[in-house]
């Protein structure tokens, strides 16, 4: 089957946008409720989902299949989702709310992530994160060459944005996060953030995967690593930060499984750089 052309996927970008930004509305009206005035369940350890979780996705799924009828939805909070594997054709992958944590103790970091995946490509998608008054959306063909030739956009708060030009991990700003279980290496994440801590600038943890993403998109962070994502974690994120001009691997710097998590994103000129800090002998596995 052909690719999406760009017309079509700046029509479903807007869609994306459209939909987050509805569901971001409702989850607002219950930002700094704290954890008492929240009906706050664990998922599992430190793990937490709450009503507007739930009502966001419901909302989600809803608009989504009415205004894309035929186009598969998976969303965190589906029973089925925790099994969801590589689909071909369009799929949304839908995280109703990223940053739940954040969200139930008053932190601004959280958003409403809507993606789009065509063959497990990215190749659309809006972020939505309103207690930060930010927005990001693009798009970009499954087949679209890489920069300086980018067939598609990436854009913040409506303005078009695109990857930074740092090209020294030494004057980088780079961005991780760390999973729910945490009792054990390499999974956890710790030896990673601490060897990329002693060679970059900066290393920044503000707790959601898909606003990391845009900001790698946006210029803000020059590289992005985590492990044991999902696809409704990165399918928006990855759709702009490809969109940006933006590079997508897994961490030893193969293709990226969206579906395993273990994903690394930057502008492509410090990507070998910190693709070699989990290469070398010693390293943090990847």
């Amino acid at each position: 089957m052909s690719a999406r052309g760009s017309a079509e996927l700046l029509e479903l970008s807007g869609i994306a946008l459209r939909v987050a930004e509805e569901a971001a509305a409702l989850v607002l009206a219950g930002f700094r409720a704290g954890p008492r005035g929240l009906r706050v369940e664990e998922k599992g350890p430190h793990d937490l989902v709450t009503e507007f979780d739930r009502a966001s996705e419901d909302l989600l799924v809803a608009r989504l299949d009415a205004l894309t009828p035929g186009v598969a939805v998976v969303g965190e909070e589906q029973s089925a989702a925790r099994r969801a594997e590589p689909r071909g054709g369009l799929v949304w992958y839908l995280d109703p709310l990223d940053g739940t944590t954040n969200f139930v103790h008053g932190h601004p970091f959280w958003c409403v992530s809507v993606g789009l995946m065509e063959d497990d490509v990215p190749v659309a998608g809006a972020v939505v994160a309103p207690a930060l008054g930010l927005r990001w959306t693009g798009f970009r063909p499954r087949g679209a060459v890489r920069a300086p030739v980018i067939d598609g956009e990436a854009r913040r708060n409506g303005e078009r944005c695109a990857v930074s030009a740092t090209a020294s991990l030494e004057r980088a700003m780079v961005a991780t996060g760390f999973p729910p279980i945490r009792d054990r290496a390499p999974d956890n994440n710790f030896d990673a953030f601490m060897t990329v801590k002693r060679n970059a600038q900066a290393v920044r943890r503000c707790g959601s995967a898909a606003i990391d993403l845009c900001m790698v998109a946006d210029g803000t962070y020059d590289a992005y690593w985590e492990r044991r994502l999902h696809a409704w974690d990165v399918a928006a994120g990855s759709a702009i930060v490809r969109a940006a001009g933006g590079v997508i691997t897994a961490l030893d710097g193969g293709p990226p499984n969206y579906h395993t998590g273990n994903i690394m994103a930057s502008n492509g000129l410090v990507h070998a750089s910190i693709v070699a800090l989990f290469s070398h002998p010693g390293s943090p596995t990847c």
